[in-house]
């Protein structure tokens, strides 16, 4: 499994995240096709699922990008970062295509030793949970939005103070984070078996 990442043109920072789905559909298609994404990182081009009981979060700001793999061939997806995260019974999983195994990793099932993250960026395809935001901005400029990583001017953005989401289940392309502890790591080979 892959803990890759995005980078963005601003900063080159990645992180793992969360991200709402329904605002930001319409506006992913527009930004990915006039090209002006903050993005220029080669993924596998591989999609892996990631999953938490919760997810806790200050500082967050969600618009739409493009994973490029290494061929060049352009990936859409929703980039979502948050400042300082916090993530109870974390999951994540890949598996081998064409064939019966996989790759899992969990950690932070210890209510007292979460995972922690700083600095997180994901690039998504797909999120579902119950998300509560606090002094969320819809519709702010991609590059005026309030944490570090930023968007391209004149892209649709949100942002938000803190971010809550209960029952996270992402499929995402990349992930990675400046700082991310992972307490209680387990990484197992499997037969396929995913997160969810």
């Amino acid at each position: 499994m892959k803990l890759s990442a995005l980078t963005t043109t601003r900063r080159g920072r990645v992180a793992l995240a969360a991200v709402p789905t329904l605002t930001a559909v319409g506006v992913l298609t527009g930004g990915v096709a006039q090209g002006a994404v903050p993005v220029s990182f080669a993924v596998a081009g591989q999609e892996f699922k990631i999953a938490a009981t919760s997810l806790d979060g200050e500082g967050f700001s969600q618009y739409a990008g493009v994973a490029k793999d290494a061929e060049g061939a352009e990936h859409p997806v929703a980039i979502a970062n948050i400042s300082q995260a916090t993530l109870h019974d974390l999951c994540q999983s890949v598996k081998v295509p064409g064939a019966d195994l996989g790759l899992m990793i969990s950690a932070g099932t210890d209510p007292e030793h979460p995972v922690t993250a700083t600095d997180l960026q994901i690039g998504m395809s797909d999120l579902q949970g119950t998300a509560t935001f606090a002094d969320i901005r819809i519709g702010v400029d991609a590059s005026t939005v309030g944490t570090q990583a930023k968007g391209t001017a004149g892209d649709f953005a949100m942002d938000s103070d803190t971010i809550a989401i209960q029952d996270l289940k992402q499929v995402s392309l990349s992930t990675s984070a400046a700082v991310f502890n992972l307490n209680g790591l387990h990484l197992r080979l499997t037969d396929g078996e995913e997160c969810f």
